[in-house]
């Protein structure tokens, strides 16, 4: 009876298996009861996060300062002394910012290296985002953390630094004002940073560091945090992505190393108005708590100097353990695997159990399956997004109903897979079959062993297949069983990437999936490849696929906490008296078109306001409208002269109206040198010359209606051409607007400049003052000789 139904037992078992491996990745008591005092509650976090996210605290928000306020009582409450750090940076991304460091310390019993506790309190600005995940369960899984650590009354031998750090979302710049500028900087052997690019499922651990990853692989093993999530392939990906975090800063600049915690699923709701306390899965902040306790009771008291290394490891994780070895090990283990196949093809061809003919045979299902699954998900996904136009609306790439696209996909791809192997293989599949696969994995991870050592794990799943290639080869008989141990760790170390692929990188990457799923199924073929009526197998994977697909289609509209996000901007030309009405959005709704009108026209305005977007954004429509009596900004040259073959100015941008940004634009002919903005110059400046990307100068984000001041020096024969885009983000609440409000199924669209009103003007010379007509002479007497001298030496 039991052997009858063995391929479905076999499934079953391993679909157990796979919902095992994710249910044990993280707690899965996030909602429980208040625990004792001496260890973290997710409920108390929880509160704090509540707290925290009432409303959006951007940079310049009035609600930005509520929170830091906050903070600074809970700190105190905790019996921590606080301090403040504030300062302006101007970072390589091109964002000035006065930045407002919370800062606490908590003294240990030696004069060691300090351990840092960091996350970032404001929130993304433009869409009106809560800032629960990104990053308030940060700052309150710190918060808990603390409270539950001092509770306890351990002694510690390293000092505890709590750095809350401001302007994350705006360009890393409060990191940066601590790094460059705070002297308990160089007192950090180590950092942990918190952080979010969604709102739920596990937090995965990522690594900073300059040299090697060995002595932090070795200390955070030693550290034994109940439920670690990583592997050394992740932080390869990372680096790939167009993020970074506070730590990078760290890292670069500071030279510390350290540790991110972030979680990604729920990518959707990242950066928008849907990152509320009521979207944050508590067993996600659960399993942020469940690493800091642990590793701040382990590294309160380590030597920090054994996390430095120049060696690397390779690690990764699977239920109940963390795995980790050096990288010197990857090509051996390649070299003796590939060994080991050949030796056992060898034998397999002399014993008379392999012949090349069935060997071969063997290439045309699995190679079939690999290139059609690729180009059907690829095509697939391509074809959905002109069924479903709707799609582009979210930026990052990740739809609401992306999780049944994932396992749509992956399901056509097993009923591919048992196609090919129906019509193409023995009724039975042979070991022959095998061969391929192997030989597939085995190119692979030769790839990875030069270019990628960092996935070298991925050769010990190939160890196991060839375990089971040599156990037939040498008794020709299959051991079900030992087949099925032995499929475990491909399983347990392959499918996380199915699924986290698509979330991280967005659903444009679902080819990847398909074909890592060929990969894993050529892998488990000594279990697949028994079963019978295949052909009854892949019609049911594939009506499992259409389930799925339907499922999706159903859930492929908008609604109240899954929103359209949209755009609107209104931009007055203060040089030709003319105003426009513009979106980023490719499909208008009601919303949108109720300003913009039925037919409006394709926006062209790329050149004349560059601005940064994350992905990449442009204006995409836009309707003339009528001006409004929006005060312009008053520009004052401070300084304008010449000396030699040097230009020399000065200007101040004072706001007339309440603003929240300055892009300040340049032609891109102009070279700026020694250029310095409200007193700070750019972050990794090299030599007198400004580093500059196309025509963004700068970002100024404002705080307090504070004026921008730019302080710089030009070749004589540049053609001066600067522009001002001036921004604040009160179009919804403007009084000489009349914008109804979004309708509760949408959201501001984030990553750009939206529900703004900016003015666009030249920026032009004005006549100058006798008083700062003599500070100008006084300037040229004593600093210009200064400054020729720097611009003539080598850079």
């Amino acid at each position: 009876m039991i052997k009858k139904y063995a391929s479905l037992i076999t499934l079953i078992l391993l679909f157990l298996v796979i919902g095992m491996s994710y249910f044990t990745m993280m707690p899965q008591w996030g909602s429980t009861a208040d625990v004792p005092l001496n260890e973290f509650s997710t409920n108390r976090a929880f509160k704090q996060v509540q707290a925290i996210s009432k409303k959006p605290h951007y940079v310049g928000s009035k609600n930005h300062e509520v929170v830091a306020q906050h903070l600074q009582k809970e700190l105190h409450k905790l019996g921590l002394e606080t301090s403040i750090q504030e300062g302006y940076t101007l970072t390589d991304w091109g964002n000035l910012v006065y930045s407002k460091n919370i800062l606490a310390r908590i003294k240990g019993t030696k004069t060691t290296k300090a351990l840092l506790l960091l996350s970032h309190y404001d929130s993304a600005p433009h869409s009106a985002s809560y800032g629960a995940s990104d990053a308030g369960s940060g700052v309150a899984t710190i918060l808990e953390s603390v409270r539950a650590f001092l509770h306890s009354k351990k002694p510690h031998q390293n000092d505890i630094i709590i750095l809350f750090s401001d302007a994350e979302e705006l360009g890393l710049n409060g990191a940066a004002l601590f790094v460059t500028q705070h002297q308990w900087a160089k007192e950090i052997g180590l950092a942990l940073n918190f952080e979010a690019r969604g709102t739920s499922g596990p937090s995965y651990m990522l690594m900073e560091t300059n040299n090697g990853n060995a002595g932090l692989v070795n200390e955070f093993a030693n550290a034994a945090a109940p439920y670690a999530v990583s592997n050394s392939l992740m932080y390869s990906i990372y680096k790939m992505l167009p993020n970074d975090t506070d730590l990078t800063v760290f890292r670069k600049e500071g030279n510390i190393q350290g540790f991110n915690f972030a979680f990604i699923d729920g990518h959707y709701n990242y950066h928008t108005a849907q990152d509320d306390s009521k979207h944050l899965d508590k067993k996600t902040l659960a399993h942020q708590g469940s690493y800091l306790l642990p590793l701040l009771n382990y590294f309160s008291n380590a030597n920090l100097n054994r996390t430095q290394s120049l060696e690397d490891e390779v690690y990764f994780t699977v239920p109940f353990a963390f795995i980790h070895y050096p990288f010197e090990w990857v090509k051996t283990m390649l070299f003796i695997a590939i060994g080991l196949f050949f030796i056992l093809v060898f034998i397999g061809l002399a014993k008379r159990i392999l012949d090349f003919k069935t060997i071969a045979k063997g290439f045309i299902p699995f190679i079939a399956s690999f290139v059609f699954a690729g180009l059907v998900t690829f095509f697939g996904w391509k074809t959905l997004l002109s069924i479903y136009p709707q799609y582009n609306d979210l930026l990052n790439g990740f739809t609401y109903n992306g999780h049944d696209y994932i396992a749509a996909f992956v399901f056509l791809t097993l009923s591919i897979c048992m196609t090919f192997y129906l019509f193409f293989s023995a009724k039975k599949v042979t070991v022959s079959n095998s061969v391929a696969p192997l030989f597939f994995w085995l190119l692979i991870n030769g790839g990875i062993a030069y270019y990628l050592q960092g996935a070298g794990f991925l050769i010990l799943p190939v160890y196991c297949g060839l375990i089971i290639f040599a156990y037939f080869i040498i008794s020709q008989h299959h051991n079900r069983w030992l087949n099925f141990i032995m499929s475990l760790p491909a399983l347990l170390i392959i499918t996380p990437f199915i699924y986290m692929f698509p979330i991280g990188l967005g659903l444009k990457i679902l080819f990847g999936s398909a074909i890592l799923t060929v990969l894993l199924f050529g892998l488990l073929l000594p279990l697949f490849g028994p079963f019978p009526k295949k052909g009854l197998w892949a019609l049911l994977f594939f009506l499992i696929s259409i389930v799925f697909f339907t499922k999706a289609h159903y859930h492929s509209g908008y609604e109240k906490g899954e929103a359209k996000s949209n755009s609107l901007v209104y931009i007055y030309d203060a040089d030709n008296e003319t105003a426009f009405w513009l979106t980023y959005d490719k499909n208008l709704d009601d919303w949108t078109r109720t300003v913009l009108g039925s037919n409006p026209k394709k926006a062209d305005l790329e050149n004349d306001i560059p601005l940064f977007s994350k992905y990449g954004s442009s204006f995409t429509y836009a309707t003339e409208t009528a001006t409004k009596p929006i005060p312009k900004a008053t520009i004052q040259f401070l300084k304008d002269s010449l000396a030699g073959n040097l230009h020399f100015l000065k200007i101040r941008i004072t706001p007339n109206r309440l603003v929240n940004r300055y892009d300040i634009f340049a032609n891109e002919k102009m070279d700026f040198y020694h250029f310095k903005a409200n007193g700070v110059a750019q972050l990794d400046q090299t030599g007198n010359k400004m580093n500059r990307n196309g025509k963004k100068i700068l970002s100024y984000y404002v705080v307090n209606n504070q004026p921008l001041e730019m302080d710089f020096v030009l070749n004589r024969a540049t053609t001066f051409d600067m522009q001002l885009l001036e921004s604040s983000f009160d179009l919804l609440e403007n009084p000489l607007f009349n914008i109804q409000p979004r309708a509760n199924w949408m959201i501001p669209t984030p990553f750009v400049l939206t529900d703004a009103v900016c003015v666009k003007q030249t920026i032009k010379p004005t006549a100058i003052s006798p008083k700062n007509a003599m500070e100008i002479n006084l300037f040229q007497k004593e600093v210009v000789p200064l400054v020729k001298d720097s611009l003539e030496a080598p850079q």
